[in-house]
């Protein structure tokens, strides 16, 4: 018997699993600041700025302002404006805001994503066997509304429900949010669930902790994926991969 007939429902992280960012966060900082007039920042003070400033405001307001009802674009600004003053960078108030707004609308469309070409025939097949599929993401609103529709990862043709951190208050690697997702599935058993990400702490051992079956992608060869084959999970390359897992009569407890 395969692991399929035993499952109900499909479980799938974002980044990294189903798109993945193009180019370098400094491409869509430098085309920003040139759009008025200003020098391109150097790429790598801006990407170690940015790194600070996010783990910063994800510290003081996480997810997003949940909690604090911090409007969404303003969690943002003060990422942005942090990012470039750590970076070394000062703008009067009306050129960054300016090279804000670029930057906010660039992130809040399709342009600095690509899907990996499985992910929409993978979800697409475990809905036509009769599967809910859901999305986990440590994401804002706009991942909802806006990008997945624009990458062409639509609610209702490629999955059923979201479950996003922006909205819900709660993130990975908190359990919550899978709980979260079982219920929003219709409170279907957890192990009757397989939930698939490409991190071994914010997805695999807190979907396991709830009871889900998990797996992990390695989509990059990343160093850390014989770390987590040592932990006692699979890792496969892709969902294609995850497809033939899933149909072969040898993978019932394979999760």
């Amino acid at each position: 018997m395969s692991l399929l007939s035993r499952l109900r429902c499909i479980t799938v992280d974002v980044t990294g699993t189903l798109i993945a960012y193009k180019g370098e966060l400094g491409d869509y900082y430098c085309m920003a600041a040139k759009s008025v007039g200003q020098p391109c920042p150097d790429y790598k003070r801006v990407h170690e700025g940015f790194k600070l400033a996010y783990t910063e405001m994800a510290k003081k307001y996480p997810c997003f302002g949940f909690a604090a009802k911090m409007p969404n674009i303003v969690w943002w600004k003060t990422c942005v404006r942090d990012s470039f003053v750590r970076a070394g960078y000062k703008y009067d108030e009306e050129t960054f805001e300016k090279i804000f707004r670029r930057i906010y609308a660039s992130f809040g469309s399709s342009a600095p994503y690509m899907v990996f070409p499985d992910s929409q025939p993978f979800l697409r097949w475990a809905r036509e066997k009769g599967l809910k599929v859901g999305i986990i993401s440590n994401a804002e609103y706009r991942y909802q509304d806006v990008i997945l529709p624009a990458l062409g990862l639509n609610q209702g043709s490629e999955w059923d429900f979201g479950v996003f951190s922006g909205l819900e208050g709660v993130e990975k690697p908190d359990p919550r949010i899978y709980e979260i997702a079982l219920e929003r599935a219709g409170n279907i058993a957890a192990e009757e669930t397989l939930h698939i990400g490409d991190s071994l702490r914010k997805d695999y051992v807190p979907a396991r902790s709830v009871g889900m079956n998990a797996l992990l992608l390695d989509r990059f060869t990343t160093p850390d994926a014989e770390e987590w084959r040592k932990s006692g999970a699979i890792v496969l390359p892709d969902l294609k991969a995850v497809r033939e897992l899933l149909s072969s009569e040898k993978s019932a407890s394979a999760c």
